[in-house]
C-alpha cells in the first residue's frame, strides 16, 4: 500500500508534472515498459482528470487503451454518457474520438494506458473539463 492508503497493484510512480498543464489537479505516471508500445500506470487523486483530448493516427495506430486497475474512476467520449470505471473495466478509444478521463470526486483511480503503434501517431490535447460539468457526474459509488 502507498503511504497515501491507494492500494494498487502498479508503482504511483512520480508526480506528473510533465503534463499538469493538461489536468485538473494531482496525477501521477508509472511508466512500466518501454518499446514500441510502451505502457503507463496513469494515477489519479480524487476529482482529478485530463484535458479532453484527441489521439490521432493511421495504418491502426493512434487507439488508446485503458485498464482500471484500482479505485473508480470516469470516461467519456464527446456526445456520449459518461462511463464508469471500475477495476476490471476495459475502454477502447479508437484515434479520433475526443475524450477525457479521471477520477472520481471522492475516490483515488488508476488505470494502465498504452496508444496501439501505426502511423502518424499524436495526441492533440484540448480545453479542460469545467468544473460546472464535472460536478454534474455521480460521485463514487453511484454508477451513470
Amino acid at each position: 500500500m502507498a503511504g497515501n492508503g491507494f492500494d494498487q497493484i502498479f508503482p504511483l510512480g512520480e508526480k506528473n508534472d510533465a503534463f499538469a498543464q493538461y489536468f485538473i489537479g494531482q496525477s501521477y505516471l508509472a511508466p512500466l515498459a518501454s518499446g514500441s508500445v510502451p505502457v503507463s500506470n496513469v494515477t489519479f487523486e480524487p476529482g482529478c482528470r485530463n484535458n479532453w483530448h484527441i489521439h490521432h493516427g493511421t495504418g491502426g495506430g493512434g487507439d488508446q487503451i485503458l485498464l482500471c486497475t484500482a479505485g473508480s474512476g470516469w470516461y467519456q467520449a464527446e456526445g456520449e454518457e459518461p462511463v464508469s470505471m471500475e477495476p476490471g473495466t476495459v475502454i477502447r478509444v479508437p484515434a479520433g474520438t475526443k475524450h477525457w478521463h479521471g477520477a472520481k470526486a471522492d475516490s483515488w483511480f488508476s488505470h494502465v494506458a498504452f496508444i496501439t503503434p501505426g502511423e502518424n501517431v499524436s495526441n492533440e490535447w484540448l480545453e479542460p473539463v469545467t468544473d460546472e460539468v464535472y460536478g454534474q457526474l455521480p460521485r463514487n459509488g453511484a454508477h451513470a
